[in-house]
């Protein structure tokens, strides 16, 4: 972050996947993918970056637990069927290939990807980008934004999820 900040670039997560859509011809099916996406290769080291660094910090610098609430962990247990919460980073009755084979997962996965890729966009960055560099730069746009994207978390969690779910 650091460095992106000294040499004038700006951090987010939402950039890159522009960038590798139109590296891969997106712009072809959509004017917002035709652009110089050579220009912005390096957006692309920084993902690669966040990848190993994430398998690097998973594999050999923890021991793959989270402390949970024992009360959250009996609730998840219960009320979602999930056993190994607060053992594991990534509980297995969610991120598994046996997960994946229930339509409705598949489903909520596309429904929430798409969902989010659009709003990282509408929003000009996502959340990392505005919590991170924008806050810290002092901008009123990703202010806005950060409280959106924390009021949208509390209607998701408090109307929305138990609806779904």
């Amino acid at each position: 972050m650091f460095l992106l900040l000294l040499i004038g670039k700006q951090f987010g997560m939402s950039s890159p996947l522009r960038t590798t859509c139109a590296a891969i011809g997106a712009g072809k099916a959509a004017d917002f993918f035709k652009f110089d996406w050579k220009a912005e290769r390096w957006n692309l080291m920084v993902v690669l970056g966040a990848v190993i660094g994430g398998y690097i910090a998973s594999n050999y610098m923890s021991d793959n637990t989270v402390e949970i609430n024992p009360e959250v962990a009996q609730q998840l247990a219960a009320d979602y069927q999930i056993e190994s919460a607060g053992t594991s980073y990534m509980p297995p009755e969610l991120f598994s290939l046996e997960a994946l084979s229930n339509p409705f997962v598949i489903g909520v996965l596309l429904v929430g990807g798409f969902l989010v890729g659009f709003g990282a966009r509408y929003a000009g960055g996502c959340t990392s980008g505005h919590a991170i560099s924008g806050l810290s730069n002092l901008q009123l746009p990703s202010l806005i934004a950060v409280v959106g994207f924390f009021i949208g978390g509390l209607v998701m969690v408090h109307f929305l999820y138990p609806l779904i779910f």
